[in-house]
């Protein structure tokens, strides 16, 4: 009965992938809650076909339909997963509390029209799970985000390496909003040799400049209107880069250093009292995420990322601008 129903279910996968080819506009979400099952129409799909994934954790936002859209776009099937992965949350952090938010979420990804197969594991680990990719070693080790959350990208790494084993995409899009996730993943798949490309998309943001997360549910009514001190944070530091850069094209060659670029971001920070902590404000090397020396002084000729996690209320929020030199 089993490989019968296992026979039916590749069959019917055939199927809708070839009536696919000739409606392409319709979209019809097939969900599935195993690994076996996600598996099996994972061998269903032709090789023909650009297999395009978005993970996700759930409580989707325009910044996750953004990426899949995109995806759309870019591949002939779109797998979308939501899966809240334990071994990326610390002992003191939310994952009890973390936004579950299922009929909300199948309704966006119908109405998104983007969206094939939706992978909703109930489990991903297993009763005796042991094997964990454990992105140690210095070149994570600087990283701030690992030093606020020890555990989280060991945590990250293992699930998508075993999303990406599941699902096999060609292409696999993440928000750059997680500015140190991306380049694990970068990282990930390159010293793991695995065939995937990884898309980052750009931060999508509120109209006041907050970055979408699904954390912003946390908000209060009192914490969310100030929430966007962290844009406008990133933002100061952006016009002050601009205005240095400008000014040495005119030769008056003003140097501005990576210290004082922090400054300017801690200044707007503390200038808003909801603003209880900031955990850390890192600018470092946008290629690489090297950290850069205090005395760095900023050229047109490198790119830099300032990179930021504080807590608003009793809300932890992260935020990142790249700041690039003007063409």
């Amino acid at each position: 009965t089993k490989h019968l129903l296992q026979s039916l279910i590749f069959v019917s996968y055939i199927l809708i992938f070839a009536y696919h080819e000739k409606m392409s506009a319709m979209k019809t979400l097939v969900v599935h809650r195993t690994i076996e099952a996600m598996r099996l129409a994972r061998r269903a799909i032709d090789a023909k076909y650009k297999v395009g994934f978005v993970p996700t954790m759930g409580a989707l936002h325009e910044g996750h339909l953004s990426l899949m859209r995109q995806a759309a776009s870019e591949n002939d099937v779109v797998v979308a997963s939501i899966f809240v992965n334990p071994t990326q949350f610390g002992p003191n952090e939310d994952l009890d509390k973390y936004p579950r938010t299922w009929e909300r979420d199948n309704a966006r990804l119908k109405e998104t029209n983007a969206v094939d197969i939706l992978f909703a594991p109930e489990q991903m680990y297993g009763d005796n799970h042991i094997m964990y990719v454990d992105p140690t070693g210095s070149y994570f080790d600087h990283l701030p985000e690992a030093k606020v959350r020890p555990g989280h990208f060991r945590g990250v790494a293992t699930i998508v390496t075993k999303l990406f084993n599941i699902v096999r995409p060609d292409n696999a899009y993440f928000g750059q909003k997680d500015a140190a996730q991306c380049v694990l993943i970068r990282k990930l798949v390159q010293d793991l040799s695995m065939d995937t490309n990884v898309v980052i998309g750009e931060t999508v943001r509120e109209s006041d400049g907050l970055a979408m997360s699904s954390r912003n549910a946390y908000l209060s009514a009192q914490e969310r209107p100030v929430a966007n001190i962290l844009f406008s944070s990133l933002k100061a530091a952006r016009d002050l880069h601009l205005d240095t850069l400008q000014q040495q094209r005119n030769d008056n060659s003003p140097t501005l250093t990576v210290s004082q670029l922090r400054d300017i971001v801690r200044s707007v920070l503390e200038s808003e009292p909801l603003v209880k902590e900031i955990q850390y404000i890192a600018i470092d090397d946008y290629d690489t995420m090297e950290p850069l020396p205090d005395d760095w002084a900023v050229t047109s000729e490198k790119d830099i990322i300032v990179s930021l996690a504080c807590q608003v209320g009793a809300v932890r929020l992260i935020d990142n601008m790249v700041l690039q030199a003007p063409a």
